[in-house]
């Protein structure tokens, strides 16, 4: 489509955005917090552009990553973008998360990540585009939804990894909680010492026993502009 552009991500990495389906620091942001490993069997939810898996592909990628979205033009993007930089090892499938998909590998998955809608559906000022309405808000599933779906594929032991602004973190730990997922690690993301949280990373484990250690805070900015650990996001390669 006319739209379509491709981005470099690293040295060997593109991917093809859109005004549709593009990308911010928070999807750099979870991969990092992720700390995916090679021997994982990932499943990314809501994948849009497919951001979180052709970041894993930078560096030391997993063994196999299937990634999710409900809108056929995401996954497209995704498949192209699969095609230009070579990859096979991310299988993009256009599926409903409350549905899952046939084949799916129920109960086997080591790690599954999110960037979920932010805002409950009818919170806030709606974007007009559809698309953007989609990621935004919970329009087509809710935080429920991805806890829910989450839980049917983890293996015991599996983590969920997903991002979210702070008005929601009681929602999300009371839907990991209700799915049998327990939150077991918690990060803010701030600009810099003196500002609020603007977003916050949080893994759960499914089985596992209540107790949640609490990171320092992640900031963005540095004295001379972005911070030290964010230039390292930033500047991973193969």
């Amino acid at each position: 489509m006319d739209n379509f552009r491709f981005e470099r991500l690293s040295d060997k990495i593109e991917i093809c955005i859109s005004e549709e389906h593009r990308f911010g620091t928070d999807a750099f942001l979870l991969t990092y917090f992720t700390q995916y490993k090679k021997n994982d069997l990932v499943c990314d939810l809501g994948t849009g552009c497919g951001i979180i898996p052709l970041l894993m592909a930078r560096h030391h990628p997993p063994k196999k990553i299937y990634a999710i979205d409900i809108q056929k033009q995401a996954i497209e993007q995704l498949s192209l973008s699969l095609n230009k930089n070579k990859i096979d090892y991310i299988e993009p499938i256009c599926a409903d998360l409350k549905d899952l998909w046939n084949g799916a590998s129920v109960g086997q998955f080591s790690l599954v990540t999110c960037n979920p809608p932010y805002k409950a559906y009818n919170a806030g000022i709606e974007s007009e585009m559809t698309a953007q309405r989609i990621a935004r808000h919970e329009i087509l599933c809710d935080i429920n939804d991805v806890c829910k779906a989450s839980s049917r594929l983890l293996k015991y032991g599996g983590r969920l990894c997903i991002c979210n602004r702070p008005e929601r973190l009681g929602d999300v730990i009371f839907a990991m909680k209700q799915n049998d997922i327990e939150p077991k690690r918690l990060r803010f993301v701030c600009k810099n010492p003196d500002s609020p949280a603007w977003l916050f990373l949080i893994e759960g484990k499914k089985g596992s026993k209540p107790f949640m250690k609490v990171e320092p805070q992640f900031y963005t900015q540095g004295e001379n502009g972005y911070s030290e650990e964010l230039n390292k996001i930033y500047g991973m390669r193969e």
